[in-house]
């Protein structure tokens, strides 16, 4: 039987969501932010504005796309746009995992449109991209966080579409290449790949979305917090430090934070080069492990970020359905007790496995110290079965 290793992670945090800190972080972070004032005054829109400015900066946003603080984190900034901006031509609706799913079944049982088609592939593929059809709108996740499966590029893409291509990217933002003139709209949340805190959504629109939000009004009412336009016009203010409700200015502080530690090593080139390192950690081990694999099947989809893997040694995969769910909760659990990986199980609706975060604020040190205490706590979970 494989021996507890004697060298522990020293930041045990691979959560998919929220996500670890950066390193160094702590609460002394924290010990400007505009506590006590309104988000309204001068400073407070000023702090918000600091935030859409320097992640415009970091990510290469174009300048004439459009960046704004909305509610509700990244679940919030997609629905905003779905409600918003769908319905003026026909939908593609691309799924391979449970939050595209969920967007699936919000356009089909709340917004149902009839004009809807619905592309699927199970968890570890991805759809054909390529026969989608870029002249109806099309809404699609980059990175499946629960199925660590990502969009490898936006070739697929036509440049002449007609219609909006809408993104969720909240697993793929600061850590993979995002290529901003393919995109019409997209959103990601401040706990993933910058480790900030929860609540809080990030959308950017095009020049081609602003366009449709001034000329389509949808057919449906709209909650006050969806509301982009006033008047038939966009509102500009949420793009340049206004929100549509109270953000937490500890929470802003905290995404500012974070921005300048992603400043200090270099810009999103240096996030994305510590988010791929990490999944090659994980990819050497894999690679000489049998008992393990990533779910995803084509290696040029497999997640930097949200790394899924499944459990493919035969007599674990001879268990029933039941047993390996089991078997994958105790691997897990049995990390968290010995306090040397956090909420690394499978997501609740994926395929029993394991689900360990590779983004940026991970260190690649503490995934190669934590790969031995998968394999000893594999051989616990294994040696209990009898």
């Amino acid at each position: 039987m494989t021996s507890q290793p004697s060298q522990r992670p020293q930041r045990p945090y691979f959560s998919s969501g929220p996500c670890s800190k950066r390193p160094g972080w702590n609460l002394e972070a924290l010990n400007n932010a505009l506590v006590g004032r309104s988000h309204r005054s001068g400073p407070g829109k000023a702090r918000l504005k600091e935030v859409i400015d320097r992640t415009k900066a970091i990510l290469g946003i174009p300048e004439d796309y459009l960046c704004g603080i909305v509610p509700a984190s990244d679940t919030g900034a997609v629905e905003i746009a779905m409600w918003s901006l769908l319905g003026a031509r026909g939908t593609e609706m691309v799924a391979w995992e449970s939050f595209g799913s969920g967007w699936v079944t919000d356009v089909q049982k709340q917004l149902k449109l009839p004009d809807c088609n619905i592309t699927k592939a199970e968890y570890g593929h991805l759809p054909d991209l390529s026969k989608l059809d870029c002249d109806r709108d099309i809404v699609f996740t980059w990175n499946g966080t629960t199925s660590g499966v990502k969009v490898p590029n936006g070739d697929w893409i036509l440049d002449n579409r007609q219609g909006l291509t809408i993104a969720d990217a909240t697993s793929a933002a600061f850590a993979m290449d995002i290529p901003w003139s393919k995109l019409d709209v997209v959103t990601w949340s401040w706990q993933k790949v910058m480790g900030g805190e929860a609540a809080h959504g990030m959308l950017v629109l095009s020049p081609r979305a602003v366009e449709r939000l001034e000329s389509y009004a949808p057919a449906w009412p709209l909650p006050k917090i969806f509301q982009l336009t006033k008047k038939g016009k966009l509102n500009a203010a949420i793009f340049t430090g206004a929100t549509i409700n109270t953000p937490s200015m500890l929470c802003v502080e905290d995404a500012l934070d974070g921005l300048k530690w992603a400043e200090s090593l270099g810009g999103v080139s240096a996030l994305i080069a510590r988010s791929q390192a990490n999944l090659t950690a994980i990819t050497n081990w894999v690679d000489r492990t049998d008992w393990v694999d990533f779910l995803a099947v084509d290696p040029a989809t497999r997640s930097n970020t949200s790394i899924c893997l499944k459990i493919v040694d035969p007599w674990y995969t001879a268990l029933a359905a039941e047993d390996q769910a089991k078997g994958a909760k105790q691997l897990a659990t049995l990390l968290d007790k010995e306090e040397v990986a956090y909420d690394i199980g499978s997501y609740r609706d994926a395929p029993p496995g394991l689900r360990i975060w590779g983004g940026a604020t991970v260190d690649t040190a503490d995934l190669e110290a934590l790969t031995p205490w998968l394999d000893w706590a594999y051989e616990q979970m294994k040696s209990s079965h009898g």
